[in-house]
């Protein structure tokens, strides 16, 4: 069968992101390149789309030797041309992967409502459920069926009245009215958590189950795992805030990372500094900056997009 244009298309815009993105890696983009990278992105909001799954696919691809083309930077004009070649030839091998894996099905870009990464999105549906996405997630929704499919990611949907709603997710289902819930989608399970009121939770291939308010619960293909207890009155993403009650800097940093385009990476000996606070979402360059005010870790960027943490060396 022949690819449709759309296919074809998609398949375009993902090989120039990943040459743009090996390009900007290898350390040799000029002034000029950066202007021409940010006028392709701003040209198509597909553009803009693309890239920013591309940099969190390259976060996926980090063991793949980018230093080689950064040590290119002070090599002659052909070596480091060399370096280049060789990136974008790595680079050549991303569309294909990103396109038919499982981390970026084609179906989530085909989704009818979708977030970027560092993205969140609130849209009230037409039966009047308030529907939120928190970044890099996608949906269906078929008011039609009274049902929403998540493809990835997170939301929270609150549904106000009495005429069920299904949540279809891809290791079961949850049906929910009068009653607001959050899931997140993990690699083997979904994490639902009840905001409001009281829902029906279906795995695949398990029985059912009721789950109130202030419970939440982790759901795979097979069953339900052990109900716990949360506060459904703090803040969380959907407020716009991520918390942090004496947790490790490394997990800190991983959830951090779900909100922020590019790579940012930290130094082992990192991971179990301690952090607590309430710390916005809408800037995560303050969040990192903050950090190394009150931790002893420096901030290092080569850009915006590609941050490293490090211990914070003694000024004596």
């Amino acid at each position: 069968m022949m690819p449709s244009a759309a296919n074809s298309d998609a398949v375009a815009v993902a090989r120039a992101a990943a040459q743009w993105l090996a390009l900007v890696e290898s350390g040799a983009a000029t002034a000029d390149d950066h202007i021409r990278l940010q006028h392709w992105r701003s040209s198509s909001a597909h553009h803009e789309q693309t890239w920013q799954r591309a940099q969190q696919l390259r976060q996926r691809f980090a063991g793949l030797p980018t230093e080689l083309a950064m040590a290119a930077l002070d090599r002659p004009d052909l070596a480091r041309r060399a370096a280049i070649k060789r990136a974008l030839g790595i680079a050549a091998l991303v569309p294909a992967t990103w396109l038919l894996s499982r981390q970026l099905p084609l179906d989530v870009w085909t989704a009818d409502l979708h977030t970027a990464i560092g993205e969140q999105k609130t849209v009230r549906l037409a039966d009047g459920s308030l529907l939120q996405l928190n970044t890099d997630s996608a949906v269906n929704v078929d008011l039609g069926k009274r049902a929403v499919t998540v493809l990835r990611g997170e939301i929270a949907l609150k549904v106000p009245g009495a005429t069920p709603l299904t949540l279809h997710l891809p290791v079961g289902r949850v049906l929910l009215s009068r009653s607001e819930v959050c899931v997140r989608l993990n690699e083997q399970s979904c994490q639902v958590s009840v905001l409001s009121g009281v829902v029906q939770l279906q795995a695949l291939a398990g029985a059912e189950l009721l789950l109130r308010e202030g419970q939440q619960v982790s759901l795979t293909a097979t069953g339900a795992g052990p109900v716990s207890s949360f506060d459904a009155s703090r803040p969380s993403w959907r407020d716009g805030v991520l918390l942090a009650e004496n947790q490790p800097l490394g997990d800190f940093l991983r959830e951090l990372r779900r909100f922020r385009p590019g790579l940012l990476r930290w130094e082992p000996e990192l991971e179990q500094l301690r952090v607590t606070g309430s710390f916005r979402l809408d800037n995560t360059d303050n969040v990192l900056q903050l950090l190394a005010a009150t931790l002893p870790v420096e901030v290092q960027a080569r850009t915006r997009y590609w941050v490293t943490l490090v211990p914070r060396k003694n000024m004596a």
